[in-house]
């Protein structure tokens, strides 16, 4: 049967090429190499046993059976275009909303990006973000509070369905000019003596320094409580003391400098929802794609 083994590609070259007239123009506009558009072209003639082009030096041009082909295939192209825009809008993802929790460390230093690509692919959707701490996003997700959320740790409710998403390791800060600044490492004792501006309750790296400290009998000596990352960053690049943050906030800037805890410390980072809710399709391609991206920065 004539045409069996036609496949969209070859009608994508095919529409190309008569856009541009030239087949090497059309391959730089499909990102191709030219060769294989001239073969997928050679092909689809012999599928047809008919000649689509004339070809005169560098200008190519419809012959009449092309002119007819070119009907089919712009009707069949569109007949495409027209199906995957029904499919998405029948999977959520030409609207809706995408409703999570995200930490405030991370939500200034990982998700920009990871957000900014999403919506690129989506642009649909709209994005809400909710900027607590990873253990009061565990609360409200158990609560039902929130739909999706960024917790941190190893042991979570048996409600929720977590999937890990990177591992990143924890250091305590400081501005670069500070008499510790060059220290390759400082132990859990020597970083709990210095003058630390730190997280209040709630906060899991607060959390995660306290129970490490809390069979070594020391207190902390912390000069500032605050529920206000940006302030424990800002007072950090001032030069007023210490704190403790993740690896990647000093990567990404040049007024503070990390030191590695001895012995190291690694939290997971995991993307968590109630596993017996119902994950709206726009939230459920916000996680596969968080997941997707940081499996192909591994």
């Amino acid at each position: 049967m004539v045409g069996v083994f036609m496949d969209v590609r070859q009608l994508r070259y095919f529409t190309e090429i008569v856009k541009q007239s030239n087949f090497t123009k059309a391959a730089e506009c499909l990102h191709v190499a030219q060769p294989a558009v001239s073969v997928a072209i050679k092909n689809l003639e012999e599928e047809l046993s008919l000649n689509l082009f004339s070809r005169q030096e560098k200008k190519v041009t419809l012959t009449a059976e092309g002119e007819i082909f070119l009907v089919h295939a712009r009707r069949i192209l569109d007949e495409i275009k027209a199906a995957e825009t029904e499919m998405a809008a029948l999977r959520g993802l030409d609207s809706g909303e995408v409703r999570l929790g995200i930490p405030p460390m991370l939500g200034a230093y990982f998700f920009p990006k990871i957000i900014n690509g999403f919506m690129r692919k989506h642009p649909g959707l709209h994005v809400s973000v909710n900027g607590d701490g990873a253990w009061k996003i565990q609360k409200m997700l158990s609560n039902g509070e929130l739909d999706m959320g960024v917790i941190v740790g190893s042991h979570f409710p048996e409600e929720l369905e977590v999937h890990r998403f990177r591992s990143e390791e924890v250091v305590a800060c400081v501005h670069p000019q500070d008499s510790l600044a060059s220290a390759d490492s400082i132990t859990l004792d020597e970083f709990a003596r210095q003058e630390l501006v730190f997280y209040k309750e709630g906060y899991y790296l607060r959390e995660l320094i306290f129970e490490a400290l809390k069979n070594r009998k020391i207190v902390p000596n912390i000069l500032l409580e605050t529920n206000l990352f940006s302030l424990v960053a800002a007072l950090v690049q001032l030069g007023r003391g210490m704190s403790v943050c993740l690896r990647m906030v000093t990567e990404q800037n040049s007024n503070m400098k990390a030191i590695a805890f001895d012995p190291p410390l690694f939290i997971d980072l995991t993307i968590a929802w109630k596993k017996h809710g119902s994950l709206s399709r726009a939230n459920r391609a916000f996680a596969e794609y968080l997941l997707q991206k940081s499996l192909e920065k591994r």
